[in-house]
């Protein structure tokens, strides 16, 4: 039985899906007025493996994930520069596609946008108000979490405590009868786009987009909601209160992925430590970032700093290496190792336990190689299979299909280099084997020295 931690629950629950053999799933995706950062990616990263395990298991997955193309920020910037809101949305929209196609995430079955979904919202909205769960001013339309008897039920914080810091996380505005109350709509400002309403020009609020496109197109009871723990208040208690002020059936399991450290602070830009994730992977093979972050459970707060990259870089370089012995020795294919690979369906069935998945992965990464040294081929084709069927499932690609080979004059010229070292080393002239292996290093080229003879490949961890 596959078992997730539910925020709102607080505890780990067997998973039971809406309708048997089928999961529906809803992640909140990034407001587009800027490049992504690591934080997006642990984000997306997260339900993309939810989304790999789960289909790998046999079930049929609806996976949504949206985008947020009206918001304050995206208003500012096309202001600052002298743009519109549809343009900026575009290209940071294409921007963020981009970098986690880098990362092999793959693509929702739907990546919907809050500007499509509009109509929705304002029936929404209606329907708070017929239920008394909302009220107008001059500025727009607000929930009243009065009416909500278990407001701040996903945080696990009374209302008498959440609007004690009711300033620094909610917007804060004198004319409203308490400060936790959120706008539905906006009012209309000069300068800023605008949707007719019952209420007059406006624009929806942030949280009532994503009730109206999770429940548009998930329907009710959807099985996870899911996003970084940074939207779990406001953002998600704020959408759960609308849904059950509107009497609808929310989401049955609520998910949440811890955020990222850089050198050991929370990543923000305040603090300087705001890294893109093209500065990133224009330095490191996409794949180090995605192991990195398997390596760390995805409610666990991530490190990412210079030992934890090598780290991660050697343990990658591991799994190239067992492709080449594997090619070198002529393994064949073969089926993968049921008993194994139900050690990773154990660890993986524990809300996701990718550390202890992955280290199943490179146990028998070790034995296959220690089979192939041995010459036990049918035992490493058995492992390696093994191997290749379990880090598929992560998505953890194969070098080849991360990086183009060179062109065949840089290798034909590499092939003579490393001929050229051998016979300085069988003549035992070290200090010319030793400046070509230092002079292909540079170039990052790995020479590896067997009993047969040499053989070369180039560096795929650090760009």
């Amino acid at each position: 039985m596959i078992r997730f931690y539910d925020t709102l629950s607080a505890q780990k629950r067997d998973f039971e899906p809406r309708i048997d053999g089928e999961v529906s799933i809803y992640a909140c995706g990034p407001t587009v007025y800027d490049h992504p950062h690591l934080g997006h990616a642990r984000t997306a990263l997260t339900y993309d493996i939810v989304v790999r395990y789960l289909r790998w298991r046999g079930l049929k997955v609806t996976y949504v994930a949206n985008i947020t193309d009206i918001d304050d920020n995206i208003i500012a910037r096309a202001q600052r520069e002298g743009s519109t809101e549809p343009e900026i949305a575009a290209t940071y929209e294409a921007s963020y596609i981009e970098q986690l196609d880098r990362l092999s995430i793959i693509h929702p079955d739907q990546r919907t946008h809050a500007t499509e979904f509009v109509a929705e919202m304002i029936s929404t909205i209606e329907t708070l108000l017929e239920r008394n769960m909302a009220y107008v001013l001059d500025s727009g339309v607000y929930f009243d979490v009065s009416e909500l008897d278990d407001y701040g039920a996903l945080v696990h914080r009374t209302v008498d405590d959440l609007r004690e810091g009711a300033g620094a996380r909610v917007e804060v505005d004198e004319d409203k009868d308490d400060p936790l109350d959120f706008a539905l709509w906006k009012a209309a400002k000069p300068g800023e786009p605008t949707w007719e309403s019952p209420w007059g020009p406006g624009r929806p609020g942030w949280h009532i987009e994503c009730v109206a496109m999770s429940l548009g197109i998930l329907g009710p009871d959807f099985d996870i909601h899911g996003g970084g723990s940074d939207l779990a208040f406001p953002h998600h208690e704020n959408e759960r209160a609308e849904a059950v002020g509107t009497g609808v059936p929310f989401a049955r399991n609520w998910l949440h992925s811890a955020m990222v450290n850089v050198g050991g602070e929370k990543m923000s830009k305040s603090l300087g430590n705001f890294t893109t994730l093209a500065d990133f992977l224009d330095a490191y093979d996409p794949r180090v970032l995605r192991l990195l972050m398997l390596q760390t459970h995805y409610r666990k707060t991530m490190e990412i700093n210079a030992e934890a990259l090598d780290s991660t870089a050697q343990a990658l370089a591991r799994f190239d290496a067992l492709d080449r012995n594997a090619e070198s020795a002529g393994v064949a294919s073969a089926d993968p190792d049921q008993t194994i690979l139900d050690e990773f369906i154990a660890s993986m069935n524990d809300d996701l336990g990718t550390p202890k998945a992955l280290a199943t992965i490179f146990e028998t990464l070790r034995a296959s190689n220690a089979a192939i040294s041995a010459g036990d081929l049918p035992l490493a084709a058995t492992l390696k299979a093994t191997v290749d069927e379990l880090r598929s499932v992560l998505g953890i690609d194969a070098a080849s299909t991360v990086a183009a080979d060179a062109d065949d004059d840089a290798d034909a010229a590499i092939d003579a280099l490393v001929a050229e070292r051998d016979q300085a080393r069988a003549a035992k002239d070290f200090a010319t084997s030793d400046r070509i292996r230092d002079q292909l290093a540079a170039d990052g080229i790995v020479i590896e020295d067997k009993p047969t003879g040499s053989t070369w490949h180039r560096s795929k961890t650090l760009k």
